[in-house]
Order: structure tokens, then sequence, then C-alpha cells
């Protein structure tokens, strides 16, 4: 089984929350870190780091990776993508179907383009924006479009919060990418893998609560 993640939660230099759609795995196909000063990578397994990146392998992806998945700390090095392979590429390339650097690369880009959860809560009028979700309406959306059951994920508040904060949806897909159920057992499979998320002294992701509202933040001027 392989998971397709879409995380909305990074930050960028100034320590601003930004939204960035992006792809991660279980076995897996991986577009994800999105550190900086807020956020920290979990240092997790790395399966071969053996087997070294190479950029030229994928020199004519380079512009759709620099749109989509970007390095938001340093634009023009490939050490972000270098990161994503080492991690989660060289694990995911146990499959045939991904057992290269560029399979691995183009299938994450071409399951991002496929599985736009973004368009999909943009289409039932969930955007980013200061009104607050119920967990119901972002489910409904989403299993109502693909006809299977997702992982929704949340930042959750500290102690005394009311609100929780829109992290990571995952959609899982069989080793023909074909849409399956998500398991329950996947929230114990990411603990090693999801970037650790410290914002204003929140927890980690978790699965969203229902009985909390949901915040979907909008994107903050980069001024």
């Amino acid at each position: 089984m392989f998971i397709l993640v879409q995380p909305w939660l990074s930050c960028d230099l100034n320590n601003h929350l930004i939204m960035m759609p992006v792809i991660v795995r279980k076995i897996i196909v991986c577009v994800s870190r999105n550190v900086c000063c807020c956020c920290r990578p979990n240092s997790g397994m790395m399966c071969n780091t053996s087997w070294h990146f190479n950029a030229s392998l994928i020199k004519d992806l380079i512009p759709e990776m620099k749109k989509y998945w970007p390095d938001l700390i340093e634009p023009s090095s490939s050490e972000f993508w270098k990161y994503e392979w080492t991690k989660h590429g060289t694990c995911a390339a146990r499959a045939e179907s991904l057992n290269s650097q560029h399979k691995y690369f183009s299938k994450a880009l071409e399951l991002y383009h496929k599985y736009n959860l973004t368009n999909v809560l943009k289409d039932n009028r969930i955007v980013p924006s200061e009104q607050y979700y119920t967990l119901d309406d972002v489910e409904t959306a989403i299993t109502s479009f693909y006809n299977v059951k997702t992982k929704i994920q949340c930042v959750h508040p500290g102690k005394g919060g009311q609100v929780q904060v829109l992290g990571q949806i995952e959609i899982c897909v069989d080793r023909d990418f074909q849409l399956i159920d998500c398991e329950k057992s996947t929230e114990e499979i990411w603990s090693n893998d999801i970037p650790a998320v410290a914002i204003s002294g929140q927890s980690e992701l978790s699965v969203c609560d229902h009985s909390m509202p949901i915040y979907y933040p909008p994107v903050p001027s980069r001024s």
C-alpha cells in the first residue's frame, strides 16, 4: 500500500504559516519536509543511504518540481529532493513501479495532480479563511468525491485551546495506484515519517477531533 499525503502546514523564513500541498508515503511516495524555524523534521529511518541521489537523472522534472515540490529554504539547491529520495524514495523503490529516481519523483507529481485535495475542498466551499469548518464537512467533501475513507490529521491546540488546525490529509492507494480505504493503523506508521510541527505551543499532527472546529488557515502575506 502507498499513501499520498497533502500537508497544509509549513512555515516561511519569517516564521509565518503558509499553505503548500505536497505528497508522502507508507512504502511511499513523498513530497514533504517544509522545514524552517517553526518546523523540524523527525529523524525517522532511512531505507538505503548508499543509493545516492543524482539530480541529473530527473533534470526533465526539475521545472515542475520547483513549482509543486519546492525547497522553501534554499530554492536553488537540490538538497531537499536528495533528502526526500534518501528518506522516502529508497523505501518506495522496493516496488518495481518506483524503482528509480525518475519513476519515484514523476509518480509523486502525477499523483499530486490526480488527487488534488485543495481543489476538491474548494469545490465544496472549504477554502483557506478565518471561518471554521467541522470535521464532518471535510470528510464528506472528500469521501463523496473519491468514495474512499481518508485520514484527516490536525495540529491540536495546547491546553485550553478550542480550535484545531488542518494539518494534512492522507489518501491511500494500492500497488497499482488505485484508491483504497486508509487503515486506522497508518497513524502509527507516520510517527517517524511526518514533520514534527511546533507552532505556538501546539502539539504534533494526529487524527482530527470530531468535537472541535477546524481552522483552514489562509495564506499569509509574504511582504
